[in-house]
């Protein structure tokens, strides 16, 4: 065990050094700037996760006991949301800034806390907050639907479907647009059937679908690449006199181009401006996304000049979509151009764009390239990297067996107070038992654990084996009886 706790001594000593000069410069600035009328600090969302994040075994109360900050509920929220990853934490901070004089929680906070408890699996909790707010009268029909989405992230369906049926326990009897929000979340959960499912019943309750149900269902099969079943609503919606809309098409062509059928999802084009439907921008960006991916860039370039003539200002999406075309017939210098074409439109480039152009550097092995621009984004470009870029590089590096950058990566992202996700953790620690190095491996397993996320299992057996050859039988006990006591314990208020 010294071994593992003197190596998150020196990986704390080395990500916070940096965070705590700045912090005590700040303060000397800001003492000495005026006498007579000190100004407040600029802390902002960002400052405080750094905060917390820089010592995760200290309270909150210990971490932001010094600083003297206004928290107002718009910066709760947003320093909640930064805490997504981090569900431990986060309910730490919300118990914190409760205790504020004055400060009275939102739905929205709520809310959030409710999505990072979801994300570790804490629903117990859930449902803890859940009363709480029911006393607050903070209780909304969108609760319960974040509710249901959660319990679908976790392969939950049936306690999905559960959670919106306590509804009416509470005084609130399912709607036509309550069923929709159930519907959606079951789709985007990959649970199709399910959904399809729930929406029999609601019409089995005498409660008639509208344009939106059909949108939703016919969106999840769409994903789910089952054309068959995509024609079925198609028709069933014309028969229930809904004509096809602008959306409708763009989810049928999406379908069509996830089913890689690109002349299909064309021939829904032409289909849709005979019957003088207008095409949306997102029209446009399909298109050009499913061609751009065949490496058919001539004709994803004439959608292209299509939508520029359309008369719909410019969109990002659209412009990220031709990024991406050029990416995939490995014309980089073009994609470039497109950046610099969005930057003077004033609609990008943003962290999507160059997740878009790293993906595409390193599938080509153009690592030191994807290296050079990560740098730039923030300094040059003008483009704060978001958890997903960071998990691009961390990955990089772990496949290229760089690991000490690999950590580097991580220590710039938490310095910014962007804390990591599951994946990030399992890329990492794989890596370094991959490379027999234990101890680092250690400290990130901690790491994550004491963050409330629970390993893949593949993730811990491997670690655990990882630790065993290396004579570390007692270090692999002592984290299984943790990660059990994680399973196992609920959070408590």
């Amino acid at each position: 065990m010294p071994a593992i706790w003197s190596s998150r001594t020196m990986a704390f000593t080395r990500s916070s050094k940096t965070f705590f000069f700045s912090f005590n410069l700040l303060q000397r600035r800001t003492c000495s700037s005026s006498t007579s009328q000190p100004q407040p600090q600029p802390f902002n969302a960002e400052t405080i996760c750094r905060i917390l994040s820089a010592n995760p075994t200290s309270t909150v109360d210990a971490s932001l006991a010094n600083i003297p900050v206004q928290m107002s509920p718009d910066l709760a929220v947003d320093v909640l949301k930064k805490l997504s990853n981090a569900g431990v934490l986060a309910l730490s901070f919300f118990r914190w800034v409760e205790k504020q004089q004055g400060f009275k929680h939102t739905t929205e906070s709520f809310h959030e806390l409710i999505e990072s408890l979801g994300k570790i699996r804490q629903f117990k909790m859930i449902w803890t907050l859940l009363a709480e707010m029911n006393r607050k009268k903070l209780l909304t029909r969108e609760t319960f639907s974040l509710v249901s989405r959660r319990y679908a992230r976790a392969r939950k369906v049936k306690e999905a479907v559960e959670a919106f049926e306590k509804m009416e326990q509470y005084g609130m009897k399912p709607q036509v647009s309550d069923f929709n929000r159930l519907i959606d979340v079951l789709c985007k959960s990959k649970s199709v059937e399910k959904a399809h499912e729930v929406f029999d019943k609601m019409r089995m309750r005498k409660i008639v679908p509208d344009l939106k149900t059909y949108t939703i269902l016919l969106e999840g099969w769409g994903t789910q690449g089952n054309l068959l079943r995509v024609d079925e609503i198609r028709r069933e919606m014309e028969s229930e006199g809904f004509e096809p809309d602008v959306v409708t098409y763009g989810i049928v062509m999406n379908a069509y181009c996830k089913a890689k059928k690109y002349d299909s999802a064309v021939g829904f084009y032409h289909e849709m401006v005979e019957k003088g439907v207008r095409p949306s921008p997102h029209i446009y960006c399909t298109l050009i996304n499913g061609l751009g991916s065949d490496k058919r860039l001539h004709e994803a370039l004439q959608f292209f000049e299509m939508s520029k003539a359309s008369g719909f200002p410019p969109e990002g999406p659209t412009y990220n979509a031709v990024v991406g075309a050029y990416c995939w017939s490995t014309k980089m210098e073009d994609a470039y151009r497109v950046v610099g074409e969005m930057k003077e439109l004033g609609i990008g480039p943003t962290s999507r764009t160059y997740d878009i152009i790293l993906h595409h550097l390193i599938k080509a092995q153009r690592n030191q390239e994807a290296y050079l621009i990560f740098r730039r984004m923030s300094s040059e470009f003008g483009c704060e990297p978001s958890v997903s870029t960071y998990e691009i590089m961390v990955r990089m590096f772990c496949n290229e067996g760089r690991l000490e950058m690999a950590m580097e990566v991580w220590d710039q992202m938490k310095s910014k107070g962007i804390l990591p996700g599951m994946h990030m953790f399992s890329s990492l620690i794989g890596s370094l038992c991959n490379e027999s190095k234990v101890d680092e491996a250690c400290r990130y397993f901690q790491e994550m654990l004491d963050m409330g996320i629970r390993p893949p299992a593949q993730l811990f057996s491997s670690f655990k084996q990882a630790l065993i050859y290396e004579g570390m039988e007692n270090t692999a006990i002592h984290f299984a009886v943790k990660l059990d006591k994680l399973r196992k314990t609920p959070l408590i208020a």
